[in-house]
């Protein structure tokens, strides 16, 4: 499996869900650990004439460190490392045949994810793909893939390595910027590696190559995003007295947009009605969002919806001069929320008439 195929799989994926990515932006940190499950290795001695053998490693631990940084809009890039541990005691192929020892693995990674919302605000899938160096030891592994030789081999050998990601995350209630996680990984050694040999009791310079490492890794993991903030319980405003005149109107909006709905061009009609049966001083239009975006794209959403707004009012022949604009992004929340919840009625702009 290419590096190249994971990164097309995962942008396939990916690309129809770009527009309801987590928002989620900032430093974070993350560790996991969990079961590793190798998959068998060629075994090739170095001498005319031997053939090769299949090793089976055991399954094993697999753990994990991490920090990254997430861009606001579900693309986060990260920095791993991480180490995968087998024991080996299984080998097939012609003739007689033994093994023992030990194997481990250990690389760094640079990776790439993507964050999924899909509308439920305890669970976010996502995907992956990473590419590094990683590291392999064998630690006194014995081979005799046929009668009459045996090999040790020992040492380090290092090799480019990928891996494909997928997963689950799950945000801790009450803890903000903390989630839990659940994933599978396939991580893979792009190449051959060779170990000299430090027993041979034939007395034959020799050397054993190990074909590619595949491994299948099942982690449990946390991550801790620094740049969280607590959500701030906001009062919704008090209602007008039932006697007096209308002076505030709201015009809501769709999720994502600043375009006006023809509900919304009929609230906008009735204001701009309105204002000329009464004495103001002047129009306020404030622009709202809810809170699933970032903080800097929900400023500049809000900006445009009261601009929307506004250029309406003018078409129903409210003066330009009149109206004051302003937008509030995810402030002054008409139905206090989390971050990154979708709520209707915060996506809104109020019209009102001083």
């Amino acid at each position: 499996m290419r590096l190249s195929t994971l990164l097309s799989a995962m942008v396939l994926i990916a690309a129809p869900l770009a527009a309801s990515a987590q928002p989620f932006q900032g430093l974070y940190i993350g560790a996991g650990a969990g079961y590793n499950l190798p998959m068998g290795v060629k075994a090739q001695p170095n001498i005319p004439g031997l053939p090769s053998s299949t090793l089976h490693p055991n399954g094993n631990i697999v753990g994990l460190g991490s920090v990254g940084y997430a861009l606001g809009n579900g693309i986060r890039f990260e920095l791993e490392g991480n180490y995968r541990q087998a024991d080996v005691n299984e080998i097939s192929g012609p003739g007689p045949q033994a093994v023992s020892g030990r194997l481990r693995t250990y690389g760094v990674m640079v990776n790439a994810l993507f964050d999924m919302d899909i509308g439920v605000p305890w669970l976010y899938p996502y995907l992956g793909a990473g590419a590094g160096y990683a590291w392999s030891n064998a630690r006194s592994l014995s081979i005799a893939p046929v009668a009459g030789f045996a090999d040790s081999i020992g040492g380090t050998q290092g090799s480019f390595a990928f891996q494909g990601i997928a997963g689950l995350s799950f945000p801790v209630p009450g803890v903000p910027g903390l989630s839990l996680s659940s994933e599978y990984r396939f991580f893979g050694l792009a190449s051959k590696e060779t170990f000299a040999s430090t027993l041979n009791p034939a007395g034959i310079p020799s050397s054993v190559t190990l074909h590619h490492q595949y491994n299948h890794s099942f982690l449990l993991g946390v991550r801790y995003a620094f740049d969280v903030a607590a959500p701030v319980p906001v009062p919704a405003p008090a209602p007008a007295p039932a006697a007096a005149p209308a002076r505030s109107y709201l015009v809501f909006f769709d999720w994502d947009k600043a375009t006006l709905t023809d509900r919304a061009r009929g609230i906008i009609k009735e204001a701009a009605d309105n204002s000329t049966r009464v004495q103001y001083t002047r129009i306020e239009v404030n622009g709202y969002t809810d809170t699933s975006g970032t903080r800097q794209y929900n400023q500049g959403l809000s900006v445009r919806r009261a601009k929307a707004v506004q250029a309406e009012l003018i078409k129903d022949g409210v003066p330009a001069n009149a109206i004051a604009i302003q937008g509030l992004g995810d402030t002054n929340l008409l139905v206090p929320t989390g971050p990154g919840v979708r709520e209707p009625q915060n996506r809104r702009v109020e019209i009102i008439i001083r």
